[in-house]
């Protein structure tokens, strides 16, 4: 049984910093796609991260040089490091796998490749 879990979601002012983490147990994530995407209220889901298993990363533009996504392979453990927080870095993040690949690719944004997601974890950015 494949299984999420994020954490390290919480609220924080402008220009503050937060570190989420997805917690994967049930299969060996370093050998997939992984992702981060939010969601904010009201509307869609949306890429923010990936990284593949030779660890090659993807960013949308607009969290490059702010966001960093990394992972451990020893804990099974996926991170997104946030700086320099936005009011419109407010959402639901989710983790979620794509066990179909190892690699990531300019489609990492894709939703409906990710077969399994996290439960949310909530980042709240006030001006």
């Amino acid at each position: 049984h494949v299984q999420l879990v994020e954490s390290g979601g919480g609220s924080v002012q402008t220009g503050g910093s937060l570190r989420l983490s997805c917690a994967a147990s049930g299969y060996t994530y370093s050998m997939y796609c992984m992702g981060w995407f939010r969601q904010p209220p009201g509307k869609e889901r949306e890429g923010v991260a990936a990284i593949d298993s030779s660890g090659n990363t993807r960013y949308t533009d607009s969290v490059k040089g702010r966001f960093t996504i990394s992972k451990d392979n020893a804990k099974n453990t996926l991170y997104l490091q946030m700086n320099t927080l936005k009011p419109e870095d407010t959402a639901t993040y989710y983790c979620a796998a794509d066990p179909t690949t190892n690699y990531c690719g300019g489609r990492y944004s894709y939703v409906p490749r990710y077969n399994y997601w996290g439960q949310g974890t909530q980042v709240t950015v006030s001006s």
